[in-house]
Formats: C-alpha cells, structure tokens, sequence
C-alpha cells in the first residue's frame, strides 16, 4: 500500500476545504440553524412531541443527515471531477498509485469533511434543543458508514458528470427530495397507511430511521434493516468504482 500516495491526495484534498472554509463550513452549518429556526418555531408549536421526544430535538438527527449526504456527494464528486475538467486525470491515472489508493484518497478526505460537519452541526444543536445520544456507538458507526458511502457515490457521481450541470443535478434534483421524504422532520407513522408503504421503497428512510435510532431509541423501522439497507448500498457504489477504473469508463477518453 503506498500510503505516501494516499497522503498526497488527502492532504490535497483537505486543504481545499481550509482554502473553502465558508463554503465548506460555515454554510452548511448557518443553513442548518436556520432550520432550527423556522421548523422550530413554525412547526414546533403545533407538533410538540414525537414518540415522546420534542419536535426540536427529533428534528437534530434528519438535519445532521441531510447536510451529511448533500456534502458527502458534494465534496467527493467535485473532488474527481475537477481533474478530469483541468486535464490533470491523466497525471493521476499515471502515477504510481493503485485504484483502492487513489479512492481511499478522495474518498477518505470527502467523508472526513462530512463527518467534521456533523459533529459540528451536532454541537450547535445544543446550542437551540436538548439532545440526548442513547447510544452513541452506533451513532458514530451510522455516522461514518453514511458519509463513506455516500462519498463513494458522489465519486462515481464525479466520474459520470461531463459538466458542471450533472455534477449538481443529481444532489439537488434527487438526493435532497429524498431526504427531506424520508423523515428528516417527522415520523413515518404519522403518514396513511399507503404513503407509508410508498415511502419505504425511499433508500434515506432507512439511514435516518437508524441514526435517529442511535439518539432516541425510536426508529420506523428496524435497526437491523437500516443497517443491511446501508452496507447493501455501500457494497454497491464500490463495486461500481471497481468497474469504472476495469473499464476506464469516462476516465480515459
């Protein structure tokens, strides 16, 4: 393993942020205190509790992922892309690093920022309700488990684009519906009966089932669910980066 190579790149990678520190950090936590704001004060009271939690505080976990996933795909797929835009790709396919260090590089730096971000939005939380972690193992294990994957996904979001324009369409057009349909700021059970079928067919409900599990105890469905729904999707976004670099697809022409 050549771990010099791996180091390159994620040191690259993480000076990005610190030379984007507003854009990276200080957005995407002012973003989600406005949440706090106005999901708290506008529907904070009229829904008071949730599976006896307060609204405020049921709120933390779907916040913490919504801004996990946005900037998992958002930081990993731009981190790809950018050299396959400037022509500095080839440098990086020349280079005497293998796929798993190349990808443990972008990867590791992406979802090293998203999980930053968390604990960071998490701390800020306290800041505007109580937050309480029942079981705060899992809840670094979903944690870290999410902001992989979905850094893994953002790469092979960054290797498809062609343009700037598919780069962001895909995290806004697909990912934040998703999550904000998937219990972000309210339970499942609270939905008819049909919806609530329809909605488990939505692959973020069961992320934020499981992380709000880790705080509350209080899950849609089961944890063990979550957790087999989460490993499935990351044992498939690796095995498409496998294919992309077997292939060469859109790396090489």
């Amino acid at each position: 393993m050549n771990w010099q190579g791996i180091k390159a790149i994620y040191n690259f990678e993480m000076a990005r942020t610190r030379r984007t520190l507003f854009q990276s950090i200080v957005a995407p936590v002012m973003s989600t205190s406005l949440y706090f704001v106005v999901f708290g004060a506008a529907i904070g009271s009229r829904i008071t509790e949730i599976d006896g939690v307060s609204y405020g505080s049921f709120i933390v976990p779907g916040l913490i992922m919504l801004s996990l996933l946005t900037e998992s795909i958002s930081n990993a797929s731009f981190g790809i892309y950018f050299p396959k835009f400037s022509g500095t790709i080839y440098e990086l396919l020349s280079a005497p690093v293998s796929v798993v260090e190349i990808v443990i590089g972008y990867v590791g730096a992406a979802a090293t920022k998203s999980i930053i971000l968390g604990g960071i939005i998490l701390a800020t939380a306290n800041l505007f309700v109580d937050v309480q972690i029942l079981h705060p193992v899992w809840m670094v294990l979903f944690l870290v488990l999410t902001a992989v994957t979905f850094s893994l996904f953002g790469f092979i979001l960054g290797v498809w684009a062609d343009n700037w324009e598919k780069l962001a369409i895909v995290p806004t057009l697909v990912i934040t519906p998703l999550t904000f349909l998937g219990g972000s700021f309210y339970s499942i059970s609270m939905l008819p009966p049909v919806w609530q079928t329809v909605t488990l067919f939505n692959p973020v409900v069961y992320l934020i089932s499981g992380f709000r599990w880790s705080f509350y105890g209080n899950a849609d469905v089961a944890v063990g669910l979550s957790l087999t729904m989460t490993f499935a999707f990351l044992l498939m976004c690796i095995i498409t980066v496998w294919w992309i670099f077997k292939t060469g697809y859109r790396l090489r022409t």
